[in-house]
C-alpha cells in the first residue's frame, strides 16, 4: 500500500481499487511494477471511481475456509478514457449476469481472515466487490 493509500486508510476512507498506467497509455490492473511496454508506471488509476460491464460471470458452490458460499465471481470491462482495463471479482449478489453494468464497492473483510492458515496480519484482506447498478 502506497503512502497515500495509508494515509485514506488511516483518515476513515477506503483504499483505491488502484490500476496502473504506462507511458504507451496502457492501464494494468493489479497494477505491475513494469507494463506491457517495458516502462514502469506513470499514474495511479482509481478504478473505483467508474463503472464497468460484466463480461463473464459464474458462480462457485465448493468455497476456499472463509469464503462465502456461494460466491459468485465476474470479469468486468472498464473504459477509462476510450481503454479497456479488465478485472476479476466477487459480486455482491448472484444477480449478475453479462452486460450488466457494475461499481465497484468497498468491503473490510472479502473472507473471514480467522478461518484459513495464515495469520490475520500477514495480508490484507479488504478488496472491492462488484454491485449492479440499478
Amino acid at each position: 500500500m502506497s503512502d497515500d493509500e495509508h494515509r485514506r486508510v488511516a483518515d476513515g476512507g477506503t483504499p483505491p481499487m488502484a490500476a496502473a498506467r504506462y507511458e504507451d497509455g496502457s492501464i494494468t490492473y493489479p497494477p505491475h511494477p513494469v507494463g506491457p511496454d517495458g516502462s514502469e508506471p506513470v499514474e495511479e488509476v482509481d478504478l473505483s471511481e467508474y463503472t464497468a460491464e460484466v463480461v463473464t460471470w459464474t458462480t462457485s458452490h465448493a468455497t476456499p475456509p472463509g469464503v462465502r458460499e456461494p460466491n459468485t465471481l465476474a470479469i468486468v470491462e472498464f473504459d477509462v478514457d476510450g481503454t479497456p482495463v479488465r478485472a476479476l471479482g466477487q459480486c455482491t449478489t448472484e444477480d449478475v449476469g453479462i452486460g450488466d453494468t457494475v461499481e465497484p464497492v468497498y468491503v473490510a473483510e472479502l473472507r473471514d481472515p480467522d478461518a484459513g492458515i495464515r495469520e490475520r496480519e500477514s495480508q490484507r484482506w479488504d478488496g472491492y466487490r462488484f454491485e449492479p447498478v440499478e
